[in-house]
């Protein structure tokens, strides 16, 4: 038997050292991003929040070229949160990035500036992270901040065209207490494995505004992981339902993006049918809720088609991670669309009574036609 030299007790005493030292926090492995564009008092709110409850995570504000001062207020009143910033406004997918790059952490946990994280708020969304290697993504029970007990989202739903509503919204906060597998993550407040992160190209810049968090979920999902809510992590959000100037071109554009880059195209052919019936549901929206911006539609049509080239070299990024059949995918898709978060009334009323049994038709159909 040898013996050992000399030139390896200073090993044995180095993994001695190493076993002694205590593990790190979850905080102290994560890294908390917050892009902020004009948000006013409601970063430093929620950067208060953060520093109340996780004193040790690390905060990374990304300025995405603000004028209102705010991040300015945030660098000179916390001065452990690492401030980046940027000349021009990069929306959140890609000022989201741009805080990735920069973070430290193992994990990053990703708030909207207009949130306040609860006490606990952290280690059970994270905490899933450790101990489910399945799982991908978490998110956050989000109360709505003026009326705490009513659920703003407790992840999205993800309907069979492309389309995605809140899941939950207006529900007591009580109706969600154990986590779930969800369909899609809420951008709002959500965390991830940075490994899987940068695995999945983080966001997808050209998003801009809504539906990233559809996205970033679903090519999650067609590489295999899992997505799960964890209603013991709350978050409350300051948000109201309102339709910009722009909102209706951002999120057709972009829920046209979603399916062309993450669906073979035999899917994208049996769905047509409940694609054409989309077609119908939105342009009635636009006609009664948005006929000033009724161009925003035609110009989502045109955007796709000046960037097709581009848009098939992510689908071939994309369709490189598969692991993960559609029809599986389309078989955890809604049917329902609520179209109660979008308005009230007869209309609504009428929509929930001609499309909703038409989309469960149309879906069913296709997944009795799919085998891939």
């Amino acid at each position: 038997m040898r013996l050992a030299t000399a030139g390896t007790v200073p090993n044995l005493a180095v993994r001695e050292t190493k076993a002694l030292q205590p593990e790190k926090t979850l905080a102290q492995q994560t890294s908390v991003i917050i892009v902020a564009y004009n948000s006013g008092h409601f970063l430093d709110e929620c950067i208060a929040s953060i520093r109340r409850t996780e004193p040790e995570v690390e905060i990374v504000v990304v300025d995405s070229a603000s004028t209102d001062g705010a991040v300015d207020r945030v660098a000179a009143d916390f001065s452990s949160v690492r401030v980046v910033r940027s000349k021009k406004n990069l929306g959140f997918g890609e000022g989201s990035n741009l805080g990735a790059e920069r973070a430290r952490g193992k994990y990053l946990a990703f708030l909207n500036p207009d949130t306040v994280v609860a006490p606990g708020w952290l280690n059970p969304l994270v905490g899933a992270l450790r101990d489910r290697p399945a799982t991908g993504l978490t998110t956050s029970k989000v109360l709505q901040m003026d009326e705490p007990d009513i659920v703003s989202a407790c992840g999205l739903e993800l309907h069979c065209s492309g389309l995605a509503l809140a899941r939950g919204h207006g529900r007591h906060r009580d109706a969600f207490v154990d986590s779930e597998k969800v369909a899609a993550i809420s951008g709002a407040a959500f965390a991830i494995r940075k490994d899987v992160f940068l695995a999945l190209g983080g966001f997808d810049g050209d998003f801009f505004l809504y539906m990233e968090d559809i996205d970033i979920s679903l090519r999650a999902r067609v590489a295999g992981y899992s997505l799960l809510c964890v209603p013991s992590s709350v978050v409350y959000h300051d948000y109201t339902l309102h339709f910009g100037p722009r909102k209706t071109f951002y999120q057709e554009r972009n829920r046209y993006l979603v399916l062309l880059k993450s669906l073979r195209w035999r899917s994208l052919l049996v769905l047509l049918p409940a694609l054409l019936l989309s077609e119908v549901v939105t342009w009635g929206f636009v006609f009664f809720r948005e006929k000033k911006n009724l161009s925003n539609k035609l110009e989502a049509y045109r955007w796709i088609t000046a960037h097709w080239p581009a848009i098939m070299e992510k689908r071939m990024r994309v369709q490189a991670l598969r692991r993960v059949r559609d029809r599986d995918l389309i078989a955890q898709s809604a049917s329902r669309i609520p179209y109660e978060q979008t308005g009230t009334g007869p209309l609504a009323w009428m929509a929930r009574l001609v499309f909703d049994p038409l989309f469960w038709v149309l879906q069913n159909l296709a997944l009795l036609l799919m085998w891939w």
